[in-house]
């Protein structure tokens, strides 16, 4: 049932919350009037029921990234208020400042004591603001460092959310080494001697992402997308038309089930109907289930070999084979993309670029 007023709704949405709507009008309705209207309640809520499920069972890659980029989805805070017990956020890198950007901090997870770090959006022009929009500072790494390896000292697994358009790319962090911050993280991380349990609960964009995305486990909430660049991004560097971004969306194979078949994603999270923007008690119990037993898996392995293992899965992704067809064109067999090949180089997806130069 609609719950809230969503500050959006995507055009695929609509049909959805109109019928959402038109209940609770019935509803108050029949509050006020003593009118027995259960069973027209009932009939149009199976219906909105099955709509629903129809309707995000065949989401395209670009409504995808629009749904996690929802305003009104869940944040790293909000699941950390709803499945976190005695939560202690703590706060600054000990080098230069506080990071708002990044949550950092120890709590319980159905008695696990576990530390979590996370990325954090605002919900609001202000909050925003203060939490530059989700894109971190060379300092937000760092703090999320400090705190993993805090973790790593008293033997505590770590959480990390992952939900960002990027790293901020702005002249101070690029002056306080936002490369480095970024880099250090992928090496401590791959090092960590503890559980890492990594979950993309919102965008996963670039090294802003990765930068405290390595892992034993990667899960990815089904609304979700996960990549090198955003799908504007892409457009704006392949066809210079960021108008484009639905089509760069498809290609990029930045979606859950596509990263799961390229295996650069363990496990995909199925979200409450209609997204997690719809029931956040949902999806946070869904994510608790999955967290816990993740964390009671890897609690098992020596540490060593956690370790070692964790560096073998990363070692891993990227490989793929390629051949050329009768026309001189590459074909990945890893992600099926088609490419036209220059001087050696291969370069624009091959029917979008051909598409063009015959225009």
């Amino acid at each position: 049932m609609l719950k809230k007023n969503f500050r959006m709704i995507f055009d695929f949405e609509k049909p959805v919350v109109e019928l959402e709507k038109k209940i609770m009008e019935m509803e108050e309705y029949a509050k006020e009037t003593g009118l027995d209207l259960s069973d027209d309640i009932r009939r149009l809520t199976k219906k909105a029921e099955t709509l629903r499920t129809d309707i995000y069972s065949k989401l395209t890659p670009w409504q995808r990234v629009q749904l996690a980029r929802h305003p009104d989805r869940p944040y790293t805070l909000d699941y950390i208020r709803r499945i976190l017990t005695d939560f202690n956020e703590l706060h600054g890198d000990r080098y230069f400042a506080d990071d708002p950007a990044i949550i950092a901090g120890i709590g319980k997870l159905n008695g696990h004591r576990i530390a979590v770090v996370g990325h954090q959006k605002g919900r609001n022009v202000k909050e925003n603001l203060h939490r530059n929009f989700g894109m971190p500072h060379p300092e937000g790494y760092r703090k999320a460092l400090r705190v993993m390896k805090l973790a790593a000292k008293f033997k505590l697994p770590v959480v990390s959310l992952l939900d960002t358009p990027g790293a901020y790319p702005g002249i101070g962090a690029e002056e306080r080494g936002q490369a480095e911050a970024i880099a250090r993280n992928l090496f401590e991380m791959s090092h960590l001697p503890v559980p890492i349990i990594i979950t993309i609960i919102g965008e996963g964009a670039s090294g802003g992402a990765l930068g405290i995305g390595v892992g034993d486990v990667v899960l990815m909430l089904e609304n979700c997308w996960y990549s090198v660049i955003s799908p504007e991004g892409c457009a704006a560097i392949l066809w210079r038309d960021n108008a484009k971004a639905s089509l760069a969306a498809e290609a990029m194979k930045l979606t859950a089930p596509d990263l799961l078949k390229l295996k650069v994603i363990d496990k995909i999270i199925k979200e409450p109907p209609g997204g997690a923007h719809w029931d956040y008690d949902a999806a946070a119990k869904i994510l608790a289930k999955h967290l816990s037993d993740e964390i009671e898996r890897l609690e098992k392995i020596d540490p060593v070999e956690l370790v070692n293992q964790r560096i073998e899965k990363f070692s891993k992704m990227g490989y793929w084979k390629e051949k050329h067809d009768t026309n001189g064109r590459l074909i990945c067999h890893q992600c099926k993309l088609v490419y036209k090949v220059e001087d050696d180089i291969p370069i624009m997806l091959i029917d979008e670029a051909e598409a063009l130069e015959e225009k």
